[in-house]
């Protein structure tokens, strides 16, 4: 039986998060909660859980990436 199909259980919500500039110049802890988010090198995207955490991340490096809500 499918997860989404399961009584009670909302299909999880996910974010796409596309790496798209550099962070050379910007702090310590902006290239931290880049590799935290599992980005490595321009271009990489990731698919993160779409939860309160995440969005805090993305929000203080929202200049270096681009999201998209998926599912």
């Amino acid at each position: 039986m499918s997860e989404s199909k399961v009584k009670g259980k909302q299909p999880e919500k996910k974010l796409r998060i596309t790496y798209v500039k550099s962070s050379i110049g910007y702090s310590a802890r902006q290239k931290a909660t880049i590799r935290a988010l599992g980005l490595r090198r321009l271009g990489d995207l990731v698919e993160q859980a779409d939860t309160p955490v995440i969005r805090g991340m993305v929000h203080k490096v929202r200049h270096l990436v681009t999201v998209e809500e998926v599912g």
